[in-house]
């Protein structure tokens, strides 16, 4: 299959790029798009058989949902049973953005869009061209981060080609990702609402919208078994090729822990890297050392993350030690992704 890949952006908008792409997915093909948050890989919501050619694409376990994304509250009806109070409340505050919700989903949404669940994720994106992507293709798009499984979520169309080239009819090409780390998904259907990703709607955000809000249990520990309600609960997710380890511990310690390691990694000819912060990096003695920017600036941090992932399998780096990211808000969005790209595997010293 030739991938076509389009140019577009939010100022000088392709309305026949944006009409072609919509017509695919309305054909039950499959079209890469940009959105604030990473690039999606969009399908008929809808269509059974266009939510099995996503999960073919990317090679994702079929029992992983998809997130349904819509650009107004008029389409949401139809997709769930009904829109809870707190459902209202939210989309007030935060649609468009970077939140997806679930809730009990219509019988007019296919199980195999929902990973065989009753209920469905569903997102409204602020990105202009997503917007007007989605309209074009019908109002129901299905959309998992545009990357093969379990590889870090792509932030510009380049990492989406990297990873979709000849398997899907096109890419939309809006540059690079604002945000840069996937939305924040709130479950609505349990009392009280419970996080299953940490996103840039932060806990406290939602707390100050809907008074309690619990956080899933798994978030920053190994998954349970149980079938995933929100993509990226259960399976290892947004990793580099090598081996990632995150270290914990005071600053100091982790830095002279890190460089012992680099240096019998350097004896072993393994090629290293490291993720650390301005303040740090200048210290670490690995062969491509990459900072996500100050340790205050968590934005900064969840921006460059996926991109210094795939920044090190450009470079064929074999293993990479991480700082640790903990703290509250956006923070946490990040230690998420680390913890899922790395397996969990993380040294305390």
């Amino acid at each position: 299959m030739l991938t076509k890949i389009l140019r577009i952006d939010e100022v000088h908008k392709n309305e026949t790029a944006i009409r072609e792409a919509g017509e695919i997915i309305k054909a039950g093909g499959l079209v890469a798009f940009p959105t604030e948050t990473v690039y999606g890989l969009g399908g008929d919501a809808l269509n059974p058989a266009s939510s099995r050619k996503i999960y073919e694409a990317k090679g994702r376990p079929s029992d992983n949902p998809l997130i349904v994304h819509i650009t107004d509250m008029e389409a949401l009806p139809a997709i769930v049973k009904s829109v809870p109070e707190t459902g209202k409340k939210l989309a007030d505050a935060f649609w468009p953005g970077p939140l997806t919700m679930i809730m009990e989903k219509s019988a007019l949404v296919p199980k195999e869009t929902t990973g065989g669940l009753d209920t469905v994720a569903v997102r409204m994106p602020s990105d202009a061209v997503a917007l007007a992507f989605i309209r074009a293709a019908g109002g129901y798009v299905a959309a998992p981060s545009a990357n093969r499984s379990g590889r870090p979520s792509p932030t510009r169309a380049a990492y989406v080609a990297q990873d979709m080239d000849g398997r899907i009819e096109m890419i939309l090409d809006g540059g690079d990702a604002t945000l840069g780390l996937e939305s924040t998904i709130v479950d609505l259907t349990v009392e009280p609402p419970v996080i299953l990703r940490p996103g840039f709607i932060t806990g406290e955000m939602l707390r100050q919208k809907l008074g309690r809000v619990e956080e899933d249990r798994t978030l920053f520990s190994d998954d349970s078994g149980q079938a995933p309600k929100a993509p990226g609960m259960k399976y290892r997710h947004y990793a580099p090729k090598g081996e990632l380890v995150i270290v914990k511990g005071a600053a100091e310690a982790v830095t002279d822990y890190i460089n012992v390691q680099l240096a019998g990694e350097r004896r072993n000819h393994k090629k290293t890297g490291v993720i650390a912060t301005d303040e740090t990096i200048a210290g670490y003695r690995a062969d491509v050392p990459r900072s996500v920017g100050k340790r205050v600036d968590a934005a900064a941090a969840a921006k460059g993350l996926y991109r210094i992932l795939r920044e090190f399998d450009d470079e064929g780096v074999e293993l990479i030690y991480s700082e640790s990211f903990d703290g509250e808000g956006v923070s946490q969005a990040v230690m998420n992704r680390l913890l899922k790209a790395a397996g969990h595997k993380v040294i305390n010293v």
